[in-house]
């Protein structure tokens, strides 16, 4: 077996960049997926820093970027997404940066310090945890998001709300309904102008406006595509020797009966694990419930399930005044989705309960007095 990675480091994890990474707390090879030695334990082979250029479907060879070649017998595609990178002026600049990998980070890293002035553009999960870790290190910091709040594409208001109170508590200032033009400066970046006119002071700004499925090589392939690499139930593409998994898949998810392009961890690590029985010849059907988390400040979030098509939300606790609540998102009555803060146990309850089609008490949901478990119990 063989890993071929363009990183030239070994595997690790993504989701500490924006958090721990960033902040300093953990370097790479405490966020390593598995250190050396198993990889010589397990008789793995590593090619680091180079890419796959082409696949030669008819011959089963890959066509490296060094000019070299290999040939195989199975192939798992697991090429994840990239960043979407804006077409503005003064986007060169030294100091303009995306997160995405660890170089991505190590860069960042130079032009973090004290008091000095960050401006983020964009107030998704990654925006607001990069907010987070600048804001620990002592850090001016503005996020700019487009839209009419932040997280708006993935919770409900009421969530919203509560993470821009915090932000603020924190000392974020976040400016919604706010576009950039173009970053300013000479050879580096001084400051950001948005369409409103607003100009902002920055030594350093982090882009960070969503992701694409990286599926070139796919393509070029012949393999099917669509809003990612198209796979079934078993990780399986249209070339039966090829699998995919991960950020960069279109695959089916039977509890929410439609196709899906998840970019989470633990989406990539149970297909995978999917992919990786279907190479060995066990054929086991991807059926997992979609769930992700975010660390900022002293807040674990973790959401089970998803939430978009919700026509009502509860909330339980005290979403405006403390820092644990959570938020259950329902469809005519059933539980599709909750997004639950500093609350593990409404969240683990909730996963089950989703996958199984579970209507709540809305009245006991809402009363805080009411044992989350004896709610969730049938």
């Amino acid at each position: 077996m063989t890993i071929v990675s363009a990183e030239p480091v070994l595997p690790y994890q993504r989701a500490p960049l924006s958090k721990t990474y960033l902040a300093g707390d953990k370097g790479i090879h405490d966020i390593l997926i598995r250190q050396q030695n198993f990889y010589e334990q397990q008789s793995i082979q590593t090619q680091l820093g180079v890419r796959v250029s082409k696949i030669d479907r008819s011959l089963k060879k890959l066509i490296l970027s060094d000019g070299a070649e290999m040939h195989y017998s199975k192939l798992a595609l697991t090429t994840g997404a990239q960043v979407r990178k804006l077409p503005i002026p003064g986007s060169e600049l030294a100091g303009v940066h995306y997160l995405r990998d660890m170089h991505d980070v190590d860069n960042i890293r130079r032009f973090v310090g004290p008091g000095k002035k960050a401006v983020i553009v964009g107030g998704g999960y990654i925006g607001l945890e990069t907010a987070a870790a600048l804001r620990k290190l002592d850090m001016d910091v503005t996020v700019l998001e487009a839209q009419e709040r932040v997280l708006q594409r993935v919770t409900a208001p009421e969530v919203s709300a509560f993470y821009t109170r915090i932000h603020g508590e924190e000392g974020v200032n976040i400016l919604v309904n706010t576009v950039i033009e173009s970053v300013v400066g000479d050879k580096h970046a001084e400051g950001v102008v948005c369409t409103n006119g607003t100009t902002l002071p920055a030594d350093l700004v982090i882009i960070g406006v969503g992701v694409l499925p990286v599926t070139q090589l796919a393509e070029d392939a012949g393999l099917e595509t669509d809003n990612g690499i198209v796979v079934d139930e078993y990780a399986r593409t249209n070339d039966p020797d090829i699998v995919a998994a991960g950020d960069c898949t279109n695959h089916y998810n039977p509890i929410y009966k439609r196709r899906l392009r998840l970019e989470s961890v633990q989406n990539a690590a149970d297909q995978a694990k999917v992919a990786a029985a279907t190479i060995c010849g066990k054929l086991e059907a991807y059926n997992a419930l979609p769930w992700f988390w975010s660390d900022q400040y002293d807040l674990k979030l973790q959401i089970a399930g998803l939430s978009q098509g919700f026509d009502q939300v509860v909330v339980r606790g005290d979403i405006s005044g403390s820092r644990s609540f959570s938020a259950f998102y329902l469809k005519d009555g059933q539980l599709i989705a909750v997004d639950a803060v500093n609350s593990p146990k409404e969240f683990m309850l909730s996963k089950r309960a989703i996958t199984n089609g579970f209507t709540p008490d809305l009245e006991k949901l809402v009363d805080s007095r009411c044992a989350i478990q004896e709610i969730f119990k049938h």
